[in-house]
């Protein structure tokens, strides 16, 4: 059965072609492009997006009517179209994994390598590389280890998620906000005060699952995915991933358990494991067990994230709960500062001052709650202060004054203001029920 004959939803049995995948075109020199061709590209990559997107609403529309029956064909979705959406939506500059290539460099020949790429995944001969092993560190002063998959085994992952998102976006559940589509930490933030402030709440319980992707078992997690994905085609390619290693000085090492945090498709599936040993028990145990309101808010393996919530009163004595920035999270964000401060010494101010207005820029853009305004200015007035640090190091005449640095200040950095609506108010709109 061919391509063509086969349901868009994925809901029927199907064999695979036996027809193999084009061989790789041999690599050519970078052209430099026209204006003509340019369009032409963003036409067709216009198309191309349009099409991927009425599959993907088709996979979805039967994820939500058919809550029980699993996809038993769902690999011919990843097709090139996917696979180039996928590739565009990776980030320009990050780090390559062990292959060295970069996005830059497959972008030279894309259309080929995709297509190359799409036999393999066709036929079965794609083969994904082991990831890197990186440490970044961690507000607790700890490093969190990271796996750095190689490029195509990132475009073939984000393929993947973007077809599995649209059968498990209709299965998990309200309370679940991490890693998902539309949804950020703000948003579980909003749930939480919103839940806090309108609910009689007696208790707050706050948990946090220790090596959450490192603790996953391989074996439960693919006992999960069965439940709604046949396709053992999917099956043994995201197994293929799971297996395919960590290279950490010069040794790859294989787990039974973890699922590569780093990794493009680590979050869906760690939200799938947590969806099926947390949620429903949690989900049922409210219904049936609780004896009071009971409030979840899960963001990936956090029960409850991001600032320290402290019970309050407005000026009228009305209960207010308050948000202010953890300090554990201040104190290493500004410790980062300081040190890269330190190696951008003899940078041009200006330079120095796009930077810092950067990373100031993007705290307040998480930071800039109602209630947390006080951590904002004393946030800026810690920056102002390293810079100034620094500016005087590398000179022996001390001319910069308080004045001057205040000046510099105005020119680069931010004025801290609240850039967030109050929970309530953006939970009414996301939910207006």
């Amino acid at each position: 059965m061919h391509d063509q004959e086969k349901s868009d939803s994925g809901i029927v049995a199907v064999k695979p072609t036996n027809k193999a995948g084009q061989p790789a075109a041999e690599p050519v020199e970078r052209r430099p492009g026209t204006k003509g061709n340019a369009e032409q590209q963003s036409t067709l990559r216009t198309q191309c997006r349009e099409r991927v997107t009425q599959a993907l609403n088709r996979v979805r529309q039967a994820a939500r009517q058919r809550k029980g029956e699993k996809f038993t064909a769902l690999l011919h979705h990843v097709s090139v179209d996917t696979l180039r959406e996928a590739f565009y939506a990776l980030k320009r500059k990050a780090a390559p994994g062990v292959d060295g290539v970069t996005w830059e460099d497959y972008e030279a020949d894309l259309e080929p390598r995709l297509v190359d790429l799409h036999g393999r995944v066709r036929r079965g001969a794609y083969r994904p590389q082991p990831s890197r092993r990186t440490y970044i560190p961690k507000a607790d002063g700890k490093q969190r280890p990271l796996a750095i998959a190689a490029l195509e085994d990132k475009i073939v992952q984000g393929a993947t998620v973007m077809v599995l998102n649209c059968i498990y976006e209709e299965d998990f559940l309200g309370f679940s906000y991490g890693f998902r589509p539309g949804r950020g930490p703000h948003d579980a933030l909003d749930a939480l005060c919103v839940g806090i402030d309108s609910r009689k709440v007696s208790w707050i319980v706050d948990a946090d699952i220790q090596n959450c992707f490192g603790s996953v078992s391989q074996e439960w997690l693919a006992r999960f995915l069965e439940h709604r994905i046949g396709d053992k085609r999917i099956i043994r390619l995201i197994q293929k991933w799971l297996r395919a290693g960590i290279l950490e000085d010069g040794i790859v090492t294989v787990d039974d358990r973890g699922t590569g945090q780093g990794s493009v498709i680590s979050p869906l599936l760690a939200n799938i494991y947590l969806h099926y040993c947390f949620d429903l028990w949690a989900a049922r145990w409210r219904r049936h067990e609780a004896t009071g309101d009971m409030i979840v808010v899960r963001y990936a393996d956090d029960l409850v994230v991001g600032f320290t919530f402290i019970c309050g009163k407005t000026r009228k004595g009305k209960f207010l709960l308050k948000r202010e920035t953890r300090r554990d999270r201040l104190r290493a964000k500004l410790e980062d500062m300081k040190e890269q401060l330190r190696r951008r010494r003899h940078q041009p101010i200006p330079e120095q001052g796009r930077w810092l207005r950067q990373v100031a820029t993007g705290h307040f853009a998480y930071y800039a709650v109602p209630t947390n305004s006080r951590a904002l200015v004393a946030f800026r007035h810690h920056v102002v202060n390293l810079w100034r640090r620094s500016l005087r190091r590398r000179s022996q005449r001390d001319g910069l004054t308080w004045d001057r640095i205040a000046r510099l200040a105005n020119d680069w950095l931010p004025k801290p203001r609240i850039l967030h609506p109050w929970p309530s108010t953006r939970f009414a709109v996301t939910h207006p029920r």
